[in-house]
C-alpha cells in the first residue's frame, strides 16, 4: 500500500480517568462535564452549569468518585486495558482477512487518554489518509457519539487539505452485535442456569434531550427486542432499563435501580442482568451495575443475580468489528 492510501481504524470509547485518584478523576470529569454535548445549555443556562461544576461538583464528587474506580481498578483502568485487548485483537483480524492491504488499528478517547484528536494529529503526521473512527456506542446519542464528529469537525477546520474521515454512527441493530449479545447470555446461562428474568440496563440521558430529538432510547429498545427474539424470550422474561442518571432531572424510565428495588416483591429471585450499550467494562458496569445495584437487589429480597460481561474482546465482537470496517471501509482496502 502506498504512503498516499494508508487506511488506519481508530476504536473509540468515552474515556476513564488516567489514575483512581481524587486530582484524576478531577481533571476527567472537568474534561467530561463541559462538554456542551454532554450537559446541553446557553446563556445563562450554562454560566449556572459552570458555575454548579467548578463550585460544587469538582469539589465534592471527585473524592466519592475515585473511591468507586479503586474498587475496580486494576494495573490500569479496566476500560482501558480491554481497548487496549480490542485494538490489538481487530489488529490481527483485519491483517488475517486483509492481508498487506490491512488497515492498522489505534485506541482512543473523547475524553482523557489517549486523546481522539490528539490520534488524528500522530495519524496525519504518519502520513495517513484514510481514517474509520468506530466509536463503540453500539446506540447513537448526542451525549456519546456526536462528541466525536465535534472533534473530527474542529480537526478538519483546521486544515486546507482534509482527510478523508469516515465514522459509523450505530449498529444498534447490526445482526452480529446481537449475535455477539445473545452469546454472551447463552455463556452465561450455560454456566448458572436461566434466571427468573432477563434486565437489560442502559446508560440513561436526560429525558429532555429524547424529548428534543435524540434517537438513543429508541435504538436501546430495538436492540433489546432484537435481542429478545434472538433468543426467542417470551414478553415477560425481559425489561429493558436505564442506569446512571446524575442530577435532579427526570431521566430515561425506567429506572435501574428502583426496578431492582421491585423485582423480588413480584417474584423475580434469580435475576440475569446484561448492559448492551457498554462494549467495554468500566466504572458503570464493575461498580455500578455489579457491585451496587446487585446490594440493592439483593436488599431487597432478591437470591441470585447474575451480571453478565460486557462484549469487551470476544471474538464475537471482534468479528463485528470486522465485519463494520469492510462494510464502512471496504473500497479503502480492496473488498469492494
Amino acid at each position: 500500500m502506498s504512503d498516499q492510501a494508508k487506511t488506519a481504524v481508530i476504536l473509540a470509547n468515552l474515556g476513564t480517568p488516567d489514575t483512581p485518584d481524587p486530582a484524576a478523576v478531577r481533571r476527567f470529569l472537568a474534561e467530561f462535564l463541559s462538554d456542551r454535548r454532554v450537559v446541553e445549555g446557553t446563556g445563562p443556562r450554562r454560566a449556572l452549569w459552570l458555575a454548579v461544576l467548578h463550585g460544587i461538583i469538582l469539589r465534592f464528587r471527585p473524592g466519592r468518585v475515585a473511591k468507586a474506580y479503586q474498587s475496580i481498578w486494576q494495573e490500569d483502568s479496566p476500560m482501558r486495558i480491554i481497548l487496549d485487548k480490542q485494538v490489538a485483537a481487530l489488529d490481527i483480524s483485519l491483517q488475517n482477512h486483509c492481508e498487506e492491504q490491512a488497515p492498522q488499528v489505534f485506541a482512543a478517547m473523547t475524553y482523557g487518554q489517549p486523546g481522539l484528536s490528539e490520534c488524528l494529529h500522530s495519524l496525519e503526521v504518519s502520513g495517513y489518509k484514510q481514517i474509520l473512527i468506530v466509536p463503540l456506542y453500539p446506540q447513537y446519542s448526542a451525549t456519546t457519539t456526536a462528541p466525536i464528529y465535534d472533534q473530527v469537525a474542529r480537526f478538519q477546520l483546521a486544515r486546507r487539505e482534509v482527510l478523508d474521515i469516515r465514522i459509523v454512527k450505530s449498529y444498534c441493530e447490526h445482526p452480529l452485535y446481537i449475535h455477539a449479545l445473545a452469546n454472551s447470555v447463552r455463556e452465561q446461562r450455560d454456566q448458572t442456569g436461566s434466571g427468573d428474568k432477563l434486565l437489560l440496563s442502559y446508560h440513561g440521558i436526560p429525558q429532555e434531550y429524547a424529548d428534543k430529538g435524540d434517537p438513543y432510547a429508541q435504538q436501546c429498545h430495538r436492540t433489546s427486542e432484537l435481542l429478545a427474539q434472538e433468543l426467542g424470550l417470551a414478553e415477560n422474561s425481559w425489561v429493558t432499563t436505564f442506569q446512571s442518571r446524575f442530577g435532579p432531572k427526570q431521566w430515561l424510565t425506567p429506572y435501574t435501580d428502583k426496578t431492582l428495588e421491585g423485582l423480588p416483591a413480584k417474584g423475580v429471585k434469580n435475576l440475569d442482568v446484561i448492559c448492551p450499550a457498554f462494549s467495554a467494562d468500566c466504572l458503570e458496569t464493575l461498580e455500578e451495575m455489579a457491585i451496587e445495584n446487585r446490594d440493592i437487589y439483593l436488599a431487597a429480597g432478591g437470591e441470585h443475580y447474575n451480571y453478565i460481561a460486557a462484549l469487551n474482546s470476544a471474538p464475537d465482537f471482534i468479528e463485528l468489528l470486522k465485519h463494520l470496517v469492510l462494510e464502512q471501509a471496504g473500497d479503502w482496502v480492496g473488498e469492494r
